[in-house]
């Protein structure tokens, strides 16, 4: 189908006029620095000495001659994060594979790489939002030598792909090829290990059963095979045609991976301005592009953590998004997918019954996603319905399947779970905020209930744990955002949360703060703005205010009158910064200077 739904186009428009400027403006940049070839020409012998010190003979006299490309490899890789552990030794596997492909590569650099899923209801999760932009100065750290034709990025989860990405734009003439070590395989169900979670916390298992759980769900190398941020990461950088077709959610350790891996390195050697097919990244991360990745997000039910990170994204390519751009995309993207925590499949079954390719081809044939795009594969989004198959050593692609083969997990957009994606944006008095909607059943789209505030997430579960909340109500967990505390996830609510929803009460939560990709069957308004730290209205929200949250309609209400409502005080407190953890209180003091107050997710990012 070559008709464009009439909203993406719309949608598409306004982004690129409201965008024109600053996108002129990168795009220039961009072109100046990529328009005299290697940098590496312009530095002065001490300098392009000390970059060449540690190499081979053969290395050395490729680097003088200024003909080969040179590659630089930045990595996430540390061996406590399962996702990360395969990057171990893929830095000698790309090397030979650049030099086979007639390159040269040098490891430039490591970014930092924390996990959510360790750090959540710690202290440490106060850092996790800022490690995006920590991840994104460290990766324009490791391309600042003007050493460099190309780059291939190595990372999987949360902060670190996008800050990896924004990194990648701050350099923007250059290539840059997104590597994946794909998911692990399949272990126990995500649906018992939710279920072992709600009954640890409603104190019927010990914590030893609970740990046999998440061991036997968490087992070995790869990403976490639900639906959250790390694997929404995977899912953009593909749909954004910065992956190889195909390659987001091969298992480690097959001999499929290690081809797209070694196939990455091949192609990015062939990307830069020595040769005759130079794709920079800044040009590949367009509009249009961007628009894809917000489209496949919604149809998919992906994480919210990406209705920050996509805007940010944006922003380093001189792209501005809006939270409005992404609700009226919701409205017509169907939800294709159920993948948990929207459904019992993992991403290892979506794949299986189809995956990216067919969702690609459905929303193409549907009119719901621009074609006419750059990627690394080439020009076109049709390269991505193709799926890679062994060729000897190498890979081939093929056409993808046309058909889902679980209609239970993957469906056609003209057949979907529902009409309308898997986010939406609510507005009101309170402020403007994000929900998901994906996982929600049809009686939790609309809830109302009196206020119960809390500043701290371990006061709500203090009073849970007490038995405290009883009855219908709105949870209200305020100075979470990213002034006051880093803005840490709390997704450590949702059991909780859940319990009581199953119990037949009527409940929601709204916050400044944010909740993991992997929630979402409990109502959730997140992301609000502006702000209790810097005096928004959901500071001046006391208990036993009626407030509904209301899914369908798109608002978030609170039933005082107006006048009233804004003459009142903010109460509550932010936390003095003598409370914050040590171990994070220099720096979060440090990045807080830098960011200062957040605007749909921007934050801080490279210019």
């Amino acid at each position: 189908m070559d008709t464009l739904h009439p909203v993406l186009r719309q949608v598409t428009d306004r982004i690129a006029d409201r965008s024109q400027s600053d996108r002129t403006t990168y795009l220039a940049r961009i072109a100046a620095a990529g328009e005299q070839g290697p940098a590496r020409g312009r530095l002065a012998c001490a300098n392009i000495a000390h970059g060449f010190a540690a190499s081979g003979k053969a290395d050395k006299q490729a680097l003088r001659g200024m003909v080969k490309p040179n590659i630089a490899i930045v990595s996430a890789y540390n061996d406590m994060l399962s996702a990360h552990k395969p990057f171990e030794t893929y830095p000698a596997v790309l090397k030979k594979s650049v030099i086979d492909a007639g390159g040269i590569a040098q490891f430039a650099g490591g970014v930092p790489a924390m996990c959510d899923g360790i750090t959540q209801g710690r202290d440490g999760m106060q850092l996790s939002l800022f490690s995006r932009d920590i991840i994104a100065m460290s990766t324009a750290i490791a391309l600042s030598h003007d050493m460099f034709d190309a780059t291939l990025m190595l990372g999987v989860c949360d902060k670190i792909v996008p800050g990896m990405l924004i990194g990648a734009l701050s350099f923007g003439h250059l290539p840059a090829v997104f590597v994946p070590a794909g998911p692990m395989t399949s272990g126990l169900p995500n649906g018992e290990k939710a279920k072992a979670r709600q009954l640890y916390a409603e104190g019927k298992v010990g914590r030893e059963a609970l740990l046999d759980a998440e061991a036997a769900s968490y087992h070995g190398s790869g990403t976490c095979t639900f639906f959250g941020t790390a694997n929404s990461n995977q899912l953009l950088m593909e749909v954004m045609g910065l992956h190889l077709p195909g390659s987001s959610f091969v298992n480690p350790g097959t001999a499929m991976r290690d081809a797209l891996t070694r196939e990455a390195a091949h192609v990015v050697t062939g990307l830069t301005s020595l040769g005759d097919n130079y794709t920079p990244v800044g040009e590949v991360v367009d509009v249009k592009s961007i628009v894809n990745g917000c489209v496949a997000l919604l149809a998919t039910g992906g994480s919210t953590n990406h209705t920050m990170h996509l805007v940010a994204i944006a922003k380093a390519a001189g792209i501005t998004l809006t939270w409005q751009d992404l609700s009226d995309l919701s409205a017509v993207v169907p939800l294709m997918a159920r993948i948990y925590p929207n459904g019992k499949a993992d991403v290892n079954h979506f794949h299986a019954a189809g995956g990216l390719g067919f969702v690609i081809g459905s929303l193409l044939d549907a009119g719901l996603m621009h074609e006419d795009v750059k990627t690394v594969a080439g020009q076109g989004l049709r390269r991505y319905t193709q799926e890679p198959k062994l060729d000897g050593d190498g890979v081939m692609w093929q056409d993808g399947t046309r058909m889902s083969h679980d209609d239970t997990v993957l469906r056609g957009a003209n057949e979907p779970f529902s009409a309308d994606g898997g986010l939406k944006m609510l507005t009101g008095p309170i402020g403007k905020c994000v929900i998901k909607t994906s996982a929600l059943a049809p009686e939790h789209r609309v809830v109302t209930g009196p206020a119960r505030v809390f500043d701290d997430q371990a006061d709500f579960l203090e009073a849970f744990d007490a038995g405290l909340l009883d009855g219908d109500f709105v949870a209200v967990l305020r100075y979470q955002g990213p002034k006051a505390n880093g803005m840490p996830e709390l997704h450590k609510l949702t059991p909780a949360l859940g319990i009581l929803q199953d119990k037949g009460r009527s409940v929601a939560l709204i916050t400044d703060g944010r909740m993991s990709g992997a929630s979402g069957k409990v109502a959730a308004a997140i992301h609000l703005t502006p702000e209790a730290a810097s005096g928004g209205p959901i500071a001046k929200i006391l208990d036993g205010d009626m407030i509904t949250l209301d899914s369908l309609d798109g608002t978030l209400s609170i039933d005082v009158p107006l006048d009233e409502f804004e003459a009142r005080p903010v109460t509550g407190r932010v936390l003095d910064k003598d409370e914050w953890s040590s171990t994070g209180r220099d720096l979060f003091s440090g990045m807080r200077a830098l960011v200062g107050p957040a605007d749909e997710g921007a934050m801080f990012v490279l210019r």
